[in-house]
């Protein structure tokens, strides 16, 4: 008993569609949200480029757009480009938070040992 997947995949539509820029277009499009994904954790906010978000949140939410309305619709690409303006805004909070707001802002070495000489005094 085979899927309906299964059965669509095997056939010249999927072929089609497999070997198409609307396929491939989105998939290599992937390496914005996921190296953005990769950012929200492994990345000090303090190196965050608040204009670099905000171009990367808009391009996407524009191609979020396209892809909507290109016909016939590409929910890959737009999958692709809402999981960025996602990871985006989560960046543009931790942007924000770090600069204008005073959250998260680590201690300097040299305030670390000044605090340490002087409670050991």
């Amino acid at each position: 008993m085979s899927s309906g997947f299964v059965h669509w995949a095997k056939s010249p539509e999927a072929r089609k569609y497999f070997f198409s820029t609307h396929f491939w277009g989105p998939l290599a499009n992937w390496g914005l949200p996921l190296a953005a994904l990769t950012d929200l954790t492994g990345k000090d906010p303090e190196f965050i480029s608040g204009p670099m978000t905000v171009a990367l949140g808009s391009y996407s939410l524009v191609f979020m757009r396209f892809a909507w309305r290109v016909q016939p619709r590409n929910y890959l690409l737009f999958a692709c480009h809402a999981t960025n303006a996602s990871a985006q805004l989560a960046q543009g909070v931790r942007f924000i938070n770090y600069h204008y707001l005073g959250g998260d802002k680590k201690e300097t070495v040299a305030e670390k040992v000044k605090d340490v000489v002087a409670v050991n005094k």
